[in-house]
């Protein structure tokens, strides 16, 4: 393979972590193909377009090719429970029946004509599923009261956490499910299937995967794959979910609340960075995808859109995102500079503007896609940090003879890197 090298600079600087190849020791795990340099999408139907719907996704495909990136999350897309809703129209974290479509969205048909139309182009989709928990009236509530968790009164009631504790919370508009009961882990399977049979769907991202027991996950994963190989994103950090074999990739909450928000607001810089590189989280195999994000749905409409919490460094940390060991998610509306936190239970669309960050976004899917040392999981490479002032932080990444390097000034000073001016917040991958 011949020696490739792309050079790269921006005003904006980047804070790059990598993962080392000191992860534990597992069996490895295989990841489909198509996954191992792939770009995560996500997208927010309700709110990605003034439509809300199926076909307004489908009618902005194009752009999203263009965009470079490769896996399509959808987030539910079930009808919302009424019962407790929160807000005018709801979470859609709370489904009221898993095999049918929300009609604010569409209908089943549009959603297999969505589907299709992102494989026709290249994509692959996945589908955002919540099995910890329903809405109060979904049917199994009535029809199988033993497949939920009941209080002391033999009741069901609401999602509680730290019960009796202090720091008590509720989600007062779902209703906690048993996964005691052979019956239910029996239905919440074929809801899966239903969905991949019907849409062809590439795989799921599972909503708080943490609170659903492991062995169930596995089941899923096992059954799943014998109707289709399927990609499974886990909401969660937890490494059984890697070394049990049921999930591809979970979320890398370390460096996204410990690295990076930190950085953002001015309370740390190259230093926890490298601190971060040294150490690492245990015990995670050398096969675990860790999704590498600077916002997704929660972040932005609960903690902040990227200008809140980064200010100048946001660009320079979404070059890390691309970077790193792992795979880079992007969340609609990051392209376009989403300076809005987007209401959860309301409409409220996003406001695309000029995209002035479309062809940013796109050469670091480009560098994703070009790169064999930036594949996720063992098939990049691990992370060598390189000497450097006190304020950068560089690091190369080697595979074979296909070699990337990074130099970081995480600073609001001019720094000099090797002969060449580094800008505040300034980056060079070459």
């Amino acid at each position: 393979m011949p020696n490739r090298r792309t050079v790269l600079t921006a005003a904006t600087s980047l804070a790059l972590p990598a993962m080392s190849a000191s992860a534990a020791a597992s069996v490895e795990m295989p990841h489909l193909p198509w996954t191992r340099q792939a770009v995560i999408y996500q997208i927010n139907v309700r709110q990605f377009s003034p439509e809300g719907t199926f076909k307004a996704v489908q009618s902005d495909l194009q752009r999203l090719k263009r965009l470079g990136v490769d896996i399509l999350w959808l987030m539910p897309i079930q009808p919302i429970g009424k019962l407790n809703r929160k807000g005018t129209l709801g979470s859609y974290y709370s489904i009221s029946d898993y095999t049918a479509v929300n009609p604010e969205f569409g209908t089943l048909a549009d959603a297999k004509a969505l589907v299709a139309a992102a494989h026709k182009l290249g994509f692959k989709v996945i589908l955002d599923w919540v099995a910890n928990h329903t809405a109060w009236e979904h049917p199994w509530a009535t029809a199988h009261k033993d497949w939920y968790k009941l209080n002391g009164k033999g009741e069901i009631h609401a999602v509680t956490f730290n019960e009796g504790q202090p720091g008590e919370e509720h989600w007062d508009d779902v209703v906690a499910l048993n996964y005691k009961s052979p019956g239910l882990r029996a239905a919440m399977i074929d809801a899966m299937k239903f969905w991949v049979r019907e849409t062809g769907i590439d795989g799921f991202r599972c909503d708080v995967a943490s609170l659903v027991p492991t062995d169930f996950w596995v089941r899923v994963r096992k059954e799943l794959d014998a109707v289709k190989p399927m990609f499974m994103l886990a909401e969660s950090d937890a490494i059984d979910l890697h070394t049990s074999g049921a999930f591809d990739m979970t979320y890398s909450w370390d460096l996204a609340d410990q690295v990076f928000k930190r950085i953002g607001k001015g309370e740390a810089g190259a230093p926890l960075l490298k601190e971060w590189l040294a150490k690492q989280p245990a015990g995670f195999p050398a096969h675990a995808y860790r999704m590498r994000f600077t916002s997704n749905h929660d972040f932005n409409s609960w903690h902040g859109t990227d200008a809140d919490l980064y200010g100048d460094a946001y660009p320079a940390l979404a070059v890390l995102t691309f970077t790193l060991p792992g795979m880079p998610l992007v969340y609609n509306g990051q392209e376009s500079r989403l300076t809005k936190k987007l209401e959860f239970f309301e409409k409220d669309a996003i406001d695309w503007k000029t995209y002035e960050l479309s062809d940013f976004y796109a050469s670091l899917a480009a560098l994703k896609h070009q790169h064999p040392a930036l594949a996720a999981g063992q098939y990049g490479a691990p992370v060598k940090l390189l000497d450097s002032p006190p304020d950068i932080v560089a690091f190369e990444r080697r595979l074979d003879q296909d070699l990337v390097r990074v130099a970081v000034n995480l600073s609001k000073m001019e720094q000099l890197w090797q002969g060449h001016k580094l800008r505040p917040w300034g980056w060079q991958l070459s």
